[in-house]
């Protein structure tokens, strides 16, 4: 966007402009610093509308318990989101337990369903560049997670060459073991190390929340790893005990983010996948 005569954000002149990842932070006239992004047409030609409302509806979302902080949403439309900027430094340990526990306080905020989007979130949403449909789901959590997260990722890896017909058909006919019953948490949704913030405590931003599994959160947490994992677990699992035999349902939680990875990027994520539950 950049600076200039007539450059406007909040209703205010914008002074001053520098980039920050994918977004960019833009210093206004009467010295706040805000948060300007503009999501760029998806891979799957789709219009970016729904990126930025389901976006800003999932921070509302996570915002409301007060658990874990979040940006502010300032403004959104069609194509720009503008949220509160977030000061940041090196991760203590104080801070991945506080984040441990304050996340199982999030999680334990619930959802009405299983893939029920944010309160006026699209159904129409995202985990990053991908599209991921928001469907309240009144069955059992496998069931939902296989219909609307695994299979159509499954089918587009297939489709662009990152996984193969047999490679997928062995993960179609892997013996999941989803856990006891739990009821639908309230996600961050794509919760990988890169979304989470730390300054005083960890922030949470790009969320692709939905009401799923609390473990696949914390799935997503391990996914890249952080240094602080081990830390942020133990909290967690001290705040609200998960049930026996999470740790060998991981696999089974990063199974839909690696399908992701693979229909994007390609690359090794399609056998990570394979790996992941076979």
């Amino acid at each position: 966007m950049g600076a200039g005569a007539g450059v406007t954000v909040l209703g205010r002149e914008v002074v001053a402009t520098r980039p920050l990842g994918s977004v960019e932070v833009c210093t206004l006239d009467d010295g706040r610093e805000v948060v300007v992004k503009r999501p760029e047409t998806p891979r799957s030609g789709a219009r970016p509308s729904t990126r930025v409302a389901a976006e800003a509806a999932g921070l509302r979302w996570l915002a409301e318990p007060g658990v874990v902080p979040v940006p502010e949403v300032l403004d959104a439309d069609d194509a720009t989101l503008v949220t509160t900027l977030v000061p940041t430094r090196s991760a203590s340990r104080a801070a991945a337990e506080d984040f441990g526990r304050s996340l199982a306080a999030l999680h334990a905020a619930g959802a009405p369903a299983f893939g029920a989007p944010p309160p006026g979130g699209p159904a129409d949403a995202w985990i990053g560049e991908a599209p991921m449909r928001n469907d309240p789901h009144d069955g059992h959590w496998l069931d939902w997670y296989l219909a609307d997260r695994v299979q159509p990722y499954l089918r587009r890896a297939v489709d662009q060459g990152a996984l193969s017909a047999s490679a997928a058909s062995r993960i179609e006919g892997a013996a999941l073991q989803p856990g006891p019953e739990e009821p639908p948490a309230r996600l961050h949704g794509d919760l990988w190390s890169g979304n989470v913030l730390w300054s005083d405590r960890a922030w949470l931003i790009d969320p692709a929340a939905h009401g799923g599994h609390r473990e696949t959160d914390l799935a997503m947490f391990a996914l890249f790893g952080h240094p602080h994992l081990d830390t942020v677990l133990a909290a967690y699992d001290e705040a609200a005990p998960l049930a026996d035999g999470w740790r060998d349902r991981v696999g089974l939680h990063q199974l839909f983010p690696l399908l992701v990875h693979a229909a994007l990027f390609g690359g090794g994520y399609g056998e990570a996948a394979l790996r992941a539950v076979t």
